[in-house]
């Protein structure tokens, strides 16, 4: 039977409309889109000295903070160096050696060790400055962990000084990476111009602290 052109193009027109409802059932997909985060815009790097009754001073950057800590047990030079911005704080405490740098020694890489549960990786950066008698290790822990910097300075004989970076936030390693080398930088620079102080500043202090 030969069909009309109206015919033709009536059934041609049901044919089409029946494929494109097809299309319609047809399930979508879908690929997510990476995660995305907020810019950061950091401050020129510039640093001040930061001196006190302590047996030792060092330069600290002009956007962060020091505050004495408050805890029950801590001692006058047990000291927080605030980053408010970006809500992360090293803890720095003092402790005169007195025959004693091997548990002073242990307890750090103890307290280093622990946060190797949730690393991806520790790397560890030697510091010598035989001019200032500054000797020391700092570990630098990737991975989801609570701290990823820490660090530990002394001259062996009467001083150590311990430092952890610390943010007020869930580890996401993703999100803070970028913020952490930016502090990282800050702690290396407090570590290179760390320095000493006489033997009368630091009777001063054991004074203080009695």
């Amino acid at each position: 039977m030969k069909l009309s052109y109206k015919t033709f193009f009536y059934f041609l027109t049901i044919a089409i409309g029946i494929g494109l409802a097809g299309c319609d059932n047809e399930e979508e997909v879908f690929s997510p889109k990476p995660r995305g985060y907020f810019r950061i815009n950091f401050p020129e790097k510039s640093y001040r000295i930061y001196d006190s009754i302590c047996p030792y001073k060092f330069e600290i950057p002009v956007y962060a903070r020091m505050n004495q800590d408050k805890h029950n047990g801590a001692n006058p030079c047990w000291l927080n160096l605030e980053f408010p911005k970006y809500k992360a704080t090293v803890y720095l405490s003092y402790n005169a050696v007195n025959n004693d740098i091997g548990k002073f020694l242990e307890d750090a890489h103890d307290i280093a060790n622990r946060h190797q549960v949730k690393a991806t990786g520790l790397d560890e950066i030697t510091v010598l400055r035989d001019s200032a008698k500054v000797y020391g290790l700092v570990f630098d822990i990737a991975g989801n962990t609570a701290s990823s910097v820490q660090f530990y300075l002394t001259d062996s004989t009467r001083h150590f000084l311990r430092g952890s970076l610390y943010f007020y936030s869930a580890p996401n390693i993703d999100s803070l990476r970028i913020v952490v080398d930016f502090i990282k930088k800050d702690i290396l620079h407090l570590i290179n111009t760390t320095s000493w102080k006489t033997d009368a500043v630091v009777k001063d202090v054991k004074k203080a602290k009695g």
